[in-house]
């Protein structure tokens, strides 16, 4: 039988790689294919070369294996860093939100990311970038609202939220 290979090994353990990365199953396993290659007598460094790993990885790996069992190969939680604001000021937060940035002195007609970063510096003493403020929006499951040519400069709905508006011009 003829060897079968692999076109651009390179670009094909990568793709691998990450697609091993993608979920947690696929990681889980990964670490048990590790492991089944130890217990047939490779050593972390030969595993850690076929895997693409580091050595303490894997070394890791076998730690966590024998004192957790299977269940500690597993990921763990992740905490992540801690909000920024307390439950308090996000509740104060929320609020602001639902009015105009116009009643915070703003110029902007409806609250954007660096308008939102910029209320967070002043009224909180927090330093927030965009990307962070708009993550806040898609937390407070609040829509950014693209201004609408209206013949009024500001219109509220009836739902509570603020609606932008502008008379056909560029603010």
């Amino acid at each position: 039988m003829r060897k079968l290979r692999i076109d651009d090994v390179e670009v094909a353990r990568i793709a691998i790689q990450h697609e091993i990365g993608r979920s947690e199953e696929s990681r889980y396993d990964h670490r048990l294919h590790g492991l089944l290659l130890l217990a047939a007598g490779h050593s972390c460094r030969e595993v850690a070369a076929l895997f693409g790993e580091d050595d303490t990885t894997v070394q890791r790996w076998v730690h966590r294996f024998t004192e957790g069992g299977l269940t500690a190969l597993r990921d763990g939680e992740r905490p992540g860093r801690p909000p920024a604001l307390d439950p308090e000021q996000w509740s104060q937060l929320q609020a602001d939100l639902r009015r105009s940035p116009r009643d915070f002195d703003f110029a902007a007609a409806c609250w954007d990311g660096p308008t939102l970063s910029k209320h967070l510096r002043i009224r909180y003493g927090i330093e927030l970038g965009v990307r962070q403020c708009q993550r806040i929006f898609r937390q407070m499951e609040i829509r950014q609202l693209r201004p609408r040519y209206r013949i009024s400069s500001f219109a509220s709905r009836d739902d509570g939220e603020v609606a932008c508006a502008r008379t056909g011009t560029a603010e």
